[in-house]
């Protein structure tokens, strides 16, 4: 049993990077650890260069999801005119590209989720400078502007952050949110929800006990910001359908019956 923070994202656009080679830019179907990071980082308003709240912040949470809604894939066709790299020439802003006299034309691709449901759940680590309630006070007040993943998807709810207490991850992630619309029955028809949902988390492979658990190793905890560098970690995931879901420790959590809530 554990503290937690919990809150959801919903977007009509997510983005969840994935490694990238060439113009190909992926995403993945749940927000990644670094995505999530990136989130908290905005709330707190630690800057892209400020490593060592970036590795305080890394070093205190352990992040856990549940994708409620898997959302559909959508590919956005890109061209793009950027200038031949010349040494000793730095151009820190567009303008400053497109003042160059030749330009190149860059094709790329980037991929989107549309309209995934994600419920997350954050907990402290032993090494963790900062508390849940701090963490929970930024994301209702964020500092930097939010977005799931990237600029152009920001959250079209809002996170509705909670603390809860006392309770276990698997029901720490089935916490309840407010419907979409009118119930749950409409956004299930209207997010085209297939009865299943899917757990990832970190830490305890055991924090969710059933032999259909997978081992998977993504390639998302950050470790140099401003080179965009990133290390592989050791992931678990479990994909049951929803019915079932509630059924592996119980009745589904409401965040109200049975750990303390803080709101």
């Amino acid at each position: 049993m554990k503290n937690y923070l919990v809150f959801r994202l919903y977007g009509p656009l997510a983005s969840w990077g994935q490694a990238a080679v060439g113009g190909d830019r992926p995403t993945g179907v749940q927000p990644t650890r670094s995505a999530i990071l990136g989130l908290l980082g905005a709330a707190l308003g630690i800057r892209r260069e400020d490593e060592t709240g970036l590795k305080a912040l890394q070093q205190s949470v352990q992040i856990a999801v549940k994708q409620t809604v898997p959302s559909s894939l959508m590919r956005d066709y890109h061209t793009a005119q950027v200038p031949s790299q010349r040494n000793k020439v730095v151009h820190r802003s567009r303008k400053s590209e497109l003042s160059e006299d030749n330009l190149n034309t860059v094709l790329s691709s980037r991929d989107y989720r549309c309209d995934g449901l994600w419920i997350v759940a954050v907990s402290l680590t032993d090494k963790a400078s900062l508390s849940l309630e701090k963490l929970q006070a930024a994301l209702l007040k964020p500092v930097f502007t939010l977005c799931l993943g990237r600029k152009s998807c920001p959250p079209a709810l809002p996170l509705m952050p909670i603390v809860i207490e006392n309770l276990s991850l698997k029901d720490a992630l089935d916490t309840l949110f407010p419907a979409l619309t009118c119930s749950e029955k409409e956004d299930a028809l209207w997010l085209g929800h297939i009865g299943r949902v899917t757990y990832f988390w970190e830490g305890d492979k055991h924090a969710i006990e059933d032999k259909r658990v997978l081992t998977v190793h993504p390639w998302d905890e950050p470790v140099h910001r401003q080179r965009w560098q990133f290390r592989q970690r050791t992931m678990y995931q479990l994909s049951v359908p929803e019915a079932a879901a509630s059924e592996l420790h119980g009745s589904e959590h409401t965040g109200k019956e049975d750990g303390h809530v803080s709101v």
